[in-house]
Order: structure tokens, then sequence, then C-alpha cells
């Protein structure tokens, strides 16, 4: 979290009375722009052992998570209220499975070149394969954890570059 205080100008949702509006993009300049995101799932050892093997019920776990993560990305316009409708050039969705810890990251990474900036697509992107995974995996285990979920970097856009530290 930033240790900034917030100005009123830095709430571009807000019209000068406070009112919520969509950010008028029509006058910015088409740039190269891409977000990373990230979170995780953690599930019971049996839960995990069966995605790692691909023995859940319901049939390809990750590769399902990885569809709906896409789809996802392609949609926050219908689930966000302000955002803009985007014509993504790019959406991947990877997972990283940890034997130990029986969790599941997931990254997700989104590019375009447009007028806005893509992260809510790729935080949107983590967030439905995560949930995914749970709907998935709810009959063995309904005790999963879905955390973390975060922005890692974006490039592109009036703000510049962002990567997390740490």
């Amino acid at each position: 979290m930033s240790d900034q205080p917030i100005t009123d100008n830095q709430l571009t949702h807000f019209d000068e009375s406070g009112n919520a509006r969509m950010v008028d993009v029509g006058g910015k300049s088409e740039t190269v722009r891409e977000a990373t995101a990230s979170g995780a799932i953690a599930l019971s050892a049996q839960a995990f052992q069966l995605v790692r093997d691909g023995n859940i019920a319901k049939g390809d776990v990750l590769g399902v998570a990885r569809i709906a993560g896409i789809m996802a990305a392609k949609k926050v316009d219908a689930l966000i209220p302000l955002a803009h409708p985007l014509a993504i050039n790019k959406v991947t969705v990877d997972f990283d499975l940890d034997d130990r810890t029986h969790t599941i990251g997931i990254t997700a990474t989104v590019g375009i070149t447009g007028r806005t900036g893509v992260e809510m697509e790729a935080l949107t992107a983590v967030s439905v394969a995560a949930l995914t995974i749970y709907d998935m995996c709810k009959a063995v285990d309904k005790g999963m954890i879905i955390n973390n979920i975060r922005l890692e970097r974006k490039i592109g856009g009036k703000s510049g570059s962002y990567q997390r530290k740490g």
C-alpha cells in the first residue's frame, strides 16, 4: 500500500461534485499497456493431489480455470461498473503448483494497445480462475482459501510503470 495521501485529482472515477463517472479516455493516445496480477488458492492435501493428478470428477481443473480467467478478462466491463470495454490483444493465465503447501499460484498477464490500462482485467482473470478452481473442487474441499490477489506490475499509460516490491 502507498504511504502517500490520496488527493482529489487522483480519484479519477469521481467528478468535481463527488459523483461517480466513467473516465473519458477519448483524448488519450493509444499506447502499449500490459498488466500482470497474481494470487493463490490453498487446498487440502487430498484436493491438491486430485487436481495435480487430473482426477477431479468435473474434469481438467486447470484447463477450465485457464479458459475461465481468459474469458473473465474479456468481460470486465460487464462486472466492474465504471470499466471501459476493451479490445484486448492477449491474455495468459498460468499456474504454479506447490506440493509442499498444497497451493496453486495463479498469474495472469493482459496486454492491449489502447487508451486505458488493463490492471482490472488481469486482477479479474486471477480472481475468476481461483473461483473456478474452488467450484470444481468444492465437492472434495469446501475449506479452500483464495488469497493474495494483487497487481504485480504494469507498463504503459500516463502513470507509467509499476512493479510490486517484495
